[in-house]
Formats: C-alpha cells, sequence, structure tokens
C-alpha cells in the first residue's frame, strides 16, 4: 500500500491513518450533492473532504474525525491542499460535537446543506486486531443509530445526507433512516464489473419527502479493466 496518493489537485498522504485512500471514499467524493456547508463525518486521511472542497469552490467544509492519528494526518494533508482555507478539522465524536455545536449556536433548522460519511459499517463480526481500523471498520463507537441522530441535528431542513455503504447494509441503514425521520432521494447500486453483484450502495437522504427516487445501476470497470464512462465522467477531475 502506498503512502501517498495523488490526485491532480491534491496529495493524500496515509501512513498514519488506519484506513487508507480506497474506492469507496473517491466514489462518495465524487457523487455527493454539495452545499455551502458541508460536513465530513470521519474523514480519515480528509479524501472526501478535499474533494468536496474541490467540486463546490464556494463551501466550507467540516472534516470530523474521532481518531488523533487520522485528525492529524488529514490536518498535513489539507495544510498542504489548494483548499486549507476552506476546509477545517475538528478531532472529535459525532455524538460530542452535534450536543456542543447545537447547544452552542441554538440552530433550529440545522447547520449544513451537505453532509457525507463513509461509515463504519461492520456490526457483528470479528475485529480487526489494529485498534484504530477497528475503530474506523466498526460500528462500536458510532452505531447506525448514532449517526443518524447525529445528522438529523446537524442538518438543515433542505439538506442532503450522502452515504456509502455495502450492499449487505442497506436495508439496515435504510430502516434507521427513516426511524430518524429521513426519506431515500437517490439510490446508486455500484458494481465493480458488469457480470458482478453490486458490491456497494451511494445512498442520499433528506428529510423532505421526494416524488421520486433517482435509482441506478452503475459499473465501474470495462471488461479490459478500463474506467466505465460514467465512472470516468465522475472521476476524471480527481486522477491523474
Amino acid at each position: 500500500m502506498k503512502d501517498e496518493f495523488r490526485f491532480k489537485q491534491f496529495s493524500v498522504k496515509q501512513d498514519r491513518c488506519a484506513m487508507k485512500v480506497g474506492t469507496d471514499g473517491v466514489l462518495l467524493g465524487c457523487w455527493a450533492e454539495g452545499g455551502e456547508n458541508i460536513l465530513d463525518i470521519g474523514t480519515g486521511t480528509g479524501l472526501i473532504a478535499m474533494m468536496m472542497a474541490q467540486r463546490f469552490p464556494n463551501a466550507h467544509v467540516d472534516a470530523l474525525e474521532i481518531d488523533s492519528s487520522a485528525a492529524c494526518q488529514a490536518l498535513e494533508n489539507i495544510a498542504q491542499s489548494p483548499f486549507k482555507k476552506r476546509v477545517s478539522v475538528v478531532e472529535e465524536s459525532l455524538q460530542n460535537y452535534a450536543a456542543s455545536v447545537c447547544g452552542e449556536c441554538n440552530f433550529s433548522d440545522g447547520m449544513y446543506d451537505s453532509i457525507v460519511s463513509n461509515p463504519p459499517y461492520f456490526i457483528n463480526s470479528l475485529k480487526n486486531p489494529n485498534a484504530e481500523r477497528a475503530k474506523a471498520r466498526h460500528t462500536d463507537t458510532l452505531s447506525y443509530a448514532d449517526l443518524f441522530t447525529g445528522v438529523a441535528k446537524l442538518i438543515k431542513a433542505g439538506g442532503v445526507f450522502s452515504a456509502v455503504i455495502p450492499v449487505e447494509c442497506e436495508d439496515l441503514f435504510c430502516s434507521e433512516a427513516f426511524l430518524h425521520g429521513f426519506f431515500l432521494t437517490r439510490k446508486y447500486m455500484v458494481r465493480t464489473v458488469g457480470h458482478k453483484m453490486p458490491k456497494r450502495c451511494l445512498l442520499a437522504f433528506s428529510k423532505q419527502r421526494s416524488g421520486t427516487i433517482d435509482n441506478m445501476d452503475v459499473c465501474l470497470q470495462n471488461s479490459d479493466g478500463s474506467r466505465t464512462d460514467w465512472f470516468n465522467e465522475k472521476s476524471s477531475e480527481f486522477y491523474l
């Protein structure tokens, strides 16, 4: 695994971060809806936060991270990027951050137009022996219920929450969203190659019910290993 991953406008160092640069993060950063104020929950290396800052040049992005090593790495990556004045790293849990922000500012309509997250998703599985990696991938420190509780407090009435999750987690994730007052607005099932079943879901939710759901089945690679037209269109402004 490379210690540094280079994109067109920024680089991502990842030697001190448990969760490395991967397709999930790139997918979400390419796909998620934006706004003037964006929150990235569990920023890790800062990849998604910087992608959102690049795509939405008038936005301010808060990059939230509970792990100290990852938060320091994100701060370093962002400080060396063109977006350092528009992306802020916050070392805090979502639970504490939502309580402190809403308590201090008394937001009646939330704070963020857009919230994005590549959240922990393993629920009842064998943990990785690496404590930082286990924290990043398992829901012990951020359950789906806690995630949607925090998002519900922080998002504006017309805001959109976007996430990438494994296909097998979709039903539970969407059920938790509904229990917290969210409605599904977009759902993209992502296949690595055309002949395989989808492995990931890109999901977007809003507190406002949508008349129709933007529902698509997309693929990342052609049979020769090249990017599909869809993925190339989404990612070409980032990949070298």
